[in-house]
């Protein structure tokens, strides 16, 4: 009596592909990762011992310490600021402009740039600060 050997068949499974489709999945979350930070400038926002924080979203005008603006990272000068925010200012009173200024900007520029704000017809102006260190 002769018994016959079947040979098992090897399933091959060709992952190639789906490793191409991983690193492209993981490149992906890489770079937009990298987009969840917060965009702006780098300033040392006023301190305050407030307890309420708010997320808040929209145009944001930052001011740096020597007294330069940006509006959400485009350069304005301090001239253009008010003609600026009329053009605008439907889609700012939506949400509000947010003012980010360092701390040694001098007060005068802030002034300067509220009285801009209310002359273009801004209607919410959001002052931004950090919350104090609890000792």
């Amino acid at each position: 009596m002769q018994f016959s050997s079947k040979q098992k068949k090897r399933i091959n499974i060709n992952i190639t592909s789906l490793i191409d489709v991983l690193f492209l999945l993981l490149i992906f979350f890489i770079v937009s990762s990298t987009f969840v930070e917060q965009p702006g400038l780098k300033l040392d926002l006023p301190k305050t011992s407030g307890r309420q924080g708010v997320e808040v979203d929209g145009y944001t005008l930052f001011v740096t310490a020597d007294g330069k603006m940006f509006i959400n990272e485009e350069s304005i000068p301090m001239t253009d600021l008010e003609n600026y925010l009329k053009k605008s200012v439907d889609i700012i009173n939506e949400k509000g402009l947010i003012l980010k200024g360092d701390e040694g900007v001098r007060y005068g520029i802030v002034v300067e740039i509220m009285d801009a704000a209310r002359n273009a017809g801004v209607v919410k102006l959001i002052v931004a600060t950090e919350l104090k260190e609890s000792k």
